[in-house]
């Protein structure tokens, strides 16, 4: 592991600890060279699918670009980095256990969507709005109305 200040190579690992999920370890490192500390993150590599974009073009798995567009759709809001780390891992496994070689972004972006309508309201908005991207401000507002009789539905249930 490359540290992070001088770019040395050597380093020794002062610290580990397993995740309560038991999915990945963080450790604690120091920089043999300049005693830089840093923390890595270590998780098994999953097999997962190839998306297939809307225009047919086909790009790997991305958690980090699914991880920055969900951060995007919850900032100021009171959603914590767990919360959002967690829906993304939702994600993830649900798309490795479809067990196919490649899925429509459609899939994943539906599965975002929805974890997002559970977490968040003005979050999964935020997020719907880019990603079904609504040709003027009456689909947008359907989709409000939508959301406010469905939650409203929810309250008296």
């Amino acid at each position: 592991m490359k540290c992070p200040a001088c770019s040395n190579l050597e380093n020794r690992v002062i610290d580990s600890r397993l995740n309560k999920e038991g999915n990945s370890t963080r450790r604690r490192r120091e920089c043999i060279s300049c005693n830089e500390r840093f923390t890595t993150y270590e998780r098994v590599e999953k097999s997962l699918p190839c998306i297939i974009k809307k225009d047919g073009r086909r790009e790997e798995f991305n958690r980090e670009k699914i991880l920055s567009g969900v951060k995007k759709a919850c900032q100021k809001r009171p959603i914590s980095v767990k919360q959002i780390e967690m829906l993304v891992d939702s994600v993830e496994q649900y798309c490795q256990d479809l067990g196919e070689k490649e899925i429509s972004a459609v899939i994943a972006g539906e599965k975002i969507v929805k974890e997002l309508y559970n977490l968040d309201d003005v979050a999964y908005v935020r997020f719907a709005s880019v990603y079904r991207s609504f040709k003027d401000v009456n689909e947008f507002m359907v989709e409000l109305k939508d959301i406010l009789k469905n939650k409203e539905h929810e309250k008296h249930n």
